[in-house]
Parts: C-alpha cells; sequence; structure tokens
C-alpha cells in the first residue's frame, strides 16, 4: 500500500474515532442537561479546530515521511548506478587485457613455430655433419689400426697407461715439492712464533727444594724452640709433620720436609711463636691450628692473584681455590703454579700469533695441571682429577679438552689443545726449570706415607728425616697401647715387603690419650 494512503486513511479513522466520542458526549450532554448545549458546542468547536490542527500536523509528518524515503530511495540508486558503470569499467578493462594477452599468444606461437622450423632444419644439418663425421673416423681408424698393428682398443689402453704413468709421475713430484715448500715454511713460521712467545714470556726460574729456612732473632732463641727437654721440638715435630734442623748455623733453624704446605705452616707458626714469645706445646698447637686457617685465606688470595695477572675472570671458587694451592706444589723441583701461569702466558701468545682463540688457550693454561693440587690426596692421574675439577666448575669443553689433551692421553680436535700441550713443553723444557731427583724423592715420600696411612686406626702420618722415619699419630679409642706396639712391627713389615729405599726406616708410633674438660 502506498504509504500516503495508508497516512490518509489512518488520519481519516483517527477523526471517524474523535468524531464519534464527541457526538457522544453531545448527546449524552444534550439528553442529561440542556443548559449545557453552549458549552457542548463550544467544545465541538474546540475539537473541530483540534482535529484540524491535528489533521495538518499529520498532513505535514507524512510529507516529510515521503520526502525523506523519496530521497533515500534515490540516493540508493545514484549509488546502485555508480557501482554498475565501475563494474562495467573494470569489464571492459578485464577484457581488453584479455585481448592483449591473446594478441601476445598468437604472436608468441607465430614466433616458435618459426624457431621450431629452424631447430628441424638445423637438426637435419648436425645430422648429416655427425654421419659424415663417423665415417671420416671410422675411416682415420681403419687407416691407423693398418700402418700401427693394433686395434683401437689395445691402442686406448696403452694411450691411457701412458697418460695415468706421465701424471702420477708429475703429481708425486708435485706433491714432493709442496710437501718440502710447506715443511720449510711451517717450521719457520712455527719457530718464529714460537722464539717470539719465549722472549716474550721470559721468566726466572728457581728450583723448588725440600727444606725453608727460618731466621731467629738470636741463638738463645734455639734453645727455646727446642725446650725442656725438647717437648716444643717434639710437639712442632708432630703438629706440622716437618723436621726441625736446629745445628750450628747462625741464627737460623731449617726446615725439612717434601710438603711445601707443610713447611709454609711450619714456618708461619715459628715466626708467629717467636714474636709472640710463648712458647710451650699447647701454644704450638694454637699457633698451628690458627695459621692453617690463614694460609687458606692466602692460598685463595694466590689463586685470585694469578688470575688477575693474566687477565682471565669468571673463575669457579673451588678452581681458584685449587690455583692457590698450586703455589706450594712442585712438579720435578718447578713450581706448578708458576709452570700453569706461564703455559697459559705461552699459550695465548701462540694464539694471538696464529688467530686462534686466545681466551680458551690461556684458560686452559692456566688450569691444565689443577689436578695436581689434590692428586696426593685423591685416586687418579691428574688430569682425570683436573678434568673432574673443570667439568664440576662449568668450564666449557674446549678447555676441558685442552686439559685432557696435554700429554696425549687423547687426541688433539682443536688447536688451542695443541697449543696448550707446546707451551706445556716449552715450560717444562727451559734449562734449569726441573730437576728429576727431587720428584722421585717427593714421590717416594708420598709412596710411604700412604702406605702408613692404609692401617687401621692411624689418624696422622709424616714421613721425617728424608724419608728415614715415619712418624704415626694414632687415634687412642682405636688403638691399646698393646696394638700400638704390633702396629710398629705391621708397618715395618709392610714397609720392607713393598718399598724400596736405602738405609733403614724408623717408625715411631705416638698413642696419647687427651682429655678436657672445662670449669665454669
Amino acid at each position: 500500500m502506498n504509504p500516503v494512503a495508508y497516512l490518509a486513511l489512518t488520519v481519516a479513522v483517527g477523526l471517524i474515532i474523535v468524531l464519534s466520542v464527541m457526538l457522544l458526549k453531545a448527546r449524552q450532554v444534550l439528553s442529561s442537561i440542556k443548559a449545557a448545549e453552549q458549552t457542548a458546542q463550544k467544545i465541538v468547536g474546540d475539537s473541530k479546530k483540534e482535529a484540524e490542527h491535528i489533521k495538518k500536523e499529520a498532513l505535514l509528518e507524512a510529507k516529510d515521511k515521503i520526502l525523506s524515503l523519496r530521497a533515500e530511495v534515490e540516493k540508493q540508486t545514484r549509488d546502485r548506478k555508480l557501482e554498475l558503470q565501475g563494474l562495467e569499467k573494470r569489464h571492459n578493462q578485464r577484457e581488453e587485457l584479455l585481448e592483449r594477452k591473446d594478441q601476445a599468444l598468437t604472436q608468441r606461437e607465430r614466433e616458435l613455430s618459426q624457431k621450431e622450423k629452424k631447430l628441424s632444419d638445423r637438426e637435419r644439418e648436425v645430422a648429416f655433419d655427425e654421419r659424415k663425421a663417423r665415417e671420416l673416423l671410422a675411416e682415420q681408424k681403419r687407416q691407423l689400426e693398418m700402418h700401427s698393428g693394433l686395434s683401437a682398443e689395445e691402442a686406448k689402453r696403452q694411450l691411457l697407461k701412458q697418460m695415468e704413468a706421465d701424471a702420477k709421475h708429475e703429481a708425486v713430484g708435485m706433491i714432493k715439492k709442496i710437501e718440502e715448500e710447506t715443511k720449510v715454511t711451517a717450521q719457520e713460521e712455527a719457530k718464529k712464533i714460537i722464539s717470539t712467545c719465549i722472549q716474550r714470556c721470559a721468566g726466572e726460574h728457581v728450583v723448588e727444594t725440600a727444606v725453608s729456612v727460618v731466621d731467629l732473632p738470636s741463638d738463645e732463641m734455639k734453645g727455646r724452640i727446642i725446650g725442656r727437654e725438647g717437648r716444643n721440638i717434639r710437639a712442632l715435630e708432630v703438629a706440622t709433620g716437618v723436621d726441625l734442623i736446629i745445628d750450628d748455623t747462625p741464627e737460623a733453624i731449617i726446615l725439612s720436609g717434601f710438603d711445601p704446605i707443610r713447611r709454609e705452616i711450619a714456618k708461619m707458626s715459628i715466626e708467629k711463636l717467636i714474636s709472640d714469645g710463648r712458647i710451650h706445646p699447647a701454644r704450638i698447637e694454637e699457633v698451628v691450628d690458627r695459621v692453617k686457617k690463614e694460609l687458606d685465606v692466602k692460598i685463595q688470595q694466590e689463586g685470585e692473584a694469578a688470575t688477575l695477572e693474566l687477565g682471565i675472570r669468571d673463575f669457579h671458587p673451588e678452581i681458584i681455590r685449587l690455583l692457590g694451592r698450586l703455589r706450594y706444589r712442585t712438579s720435578y723441583g718447578q713450581n706448578v703454579l708458576n709452570h700453569s701461569k706461564e703455559v697459559a702466558s705461552l699459550a695465548g701468545m701462540m694464539a694471538a700469533e696464529i688467530g686462534a682463540n686466545v681466551a680458551v688457550a690461556k684458560r686452559a693454561g692456566l688450569i691444565h695441571d689443577i689436578g695436581k693440587a689434590i692428586d696426593r690426596e685423591v685416586e687418579g692421574t691428574h688430569i682425570q682429577l683436573g678434568v673432574q675439577v673443570a667439568r664440576k666448575c662449568g668450564e666449557s669443553e674446549e678447555v676441558i679438552h685442552a686439559m685432557e689433551a696435554h700429554h696425549f692421553d687423547v687426541e688433539f680436535r682443536t688447536v688451542e689443545a695443541q697449543l696448550v700441550q707446546a707451551a706445556d713443553a716449552l715450560s717444562a723444557a727451559r734449562p734449569g726449570a726441573r730437576r728429576e731427583i727431587l720428584e722421585t724423592y717427593v714421590k717416594r715420600l708420598e709412596k710411604l706415607e700412604s702406605l702408613v696411612d692404609s692401617f687401621e686406626g692411624v689418624s696422622k702420618c709424616y714421613a721425617l728425616q728424608a724419608g728415614r722415619e715415619i712418624r704415626i699419630m694414632v687415634e687412642s679409642d682405636k688403638v691399646s697401647d698393646e696394638q700400638a706396639f704390633w702396629l710398629t712391627k705391621d708397618i715395618a713389615r709392610k714397609i720392607e715387603n713393598e718399598l724400596q729405599y736405602p738405609g733403614q726406616i724408623k717408625v715411631t708410633v705416638i698413642r696419647e690419650m687427651r682429655v678436657v674438660e672445662y670449669a665454669r
């Protein structure tokens, strides 16, 4: 239905309803009160006016709605027209593009047809030339076989054999020449690099001995150190495991022992006792215990100083501590910490010369002998122990491999490993750097102490007098006086059966009962 007609019908229905209501009211008023006729007429008049007003408003509203609907329809029509125009334009463009492509394809087909025709002609020419060449080659082969007396296959084999022999001869000569040139060049370059690195790392070498000297303020101090009936010197020897040699040397006593850490503890303890002035067994034990703690701190500082000197950081604290212990460890008379620092410097310089990883070479060179710090306490070679420590402390596989390979225990996989091995050999081979006799002596004493430690009830043991005496402290709650007597004989018998040594070894077993109580 047309919106205008619908609106008109609505208005008419509304008017009819209004008029009906008004007439009903008028009738009621006329029937009930005649006096209200004038009022009714007035109401009717007002209603008519109001109806006219409503009618006009409805008509205006209907006209506005009709206009708005017409505008919307016109707008939709325009938009649709524009859309259709766009689609038509794109369709025309696509048709033009397809037409151009069709023309290009037609042109391409014509060109390909011409090329195919030319190729066919060329193939026929090539086939003809090839047939002529085969005929000519066959004719020449027949003539060659007739003149040489050899078939084609035999001639080919002889020719290939001759060419192979000539090529091998030339290759052998060339390989020899290249090898000789490479060997000369490599030797010269290696000598140059090694000599340069050695000159840049020319350190002093002092072979470590098995004795230390403690200076005394006066010869009277010797008597105080010996003590009444020798009790002070015995207490010192028992607490430190070092021989004290007090002879005619003026204002000095000599400490003898194969373990540098024990000698250092004994030396520091005696110096503190001398400065303090109180020297008696109880004070000696107290000072030795304190010196051991101080030495632990000093060992840590030695390790940190070594890493700072070489510019290597981020080491695990355990590795730094073990590096410090190497300060008091010797290998064939050579101080192991100095040797490790020298190996790190040499390996780092050689790595820099050839373009290898300097950080890995220096790091592996510094800790390549780290296992020697604990090889007297734990079973295993110093390489195995060092690798275990490095892996536990998070070192990289490149560093661990260089440590593991420096004594040819495994094959070299990296250039840095070869450099560490070369630096280790250079440091050890310097004149005066090592002394075999001292190392043999130290190993014999270590074996002696290890043998005695294997007996049950032994708490501590020290090899003294250059291995001519072994002093053993036993646990009093596990070994009685009678058992100590038989233990001495068992140890002496085992030493006789398992060790080789010059002269004789004195076995001394000390069983001490100590009871402590505090008065409060």
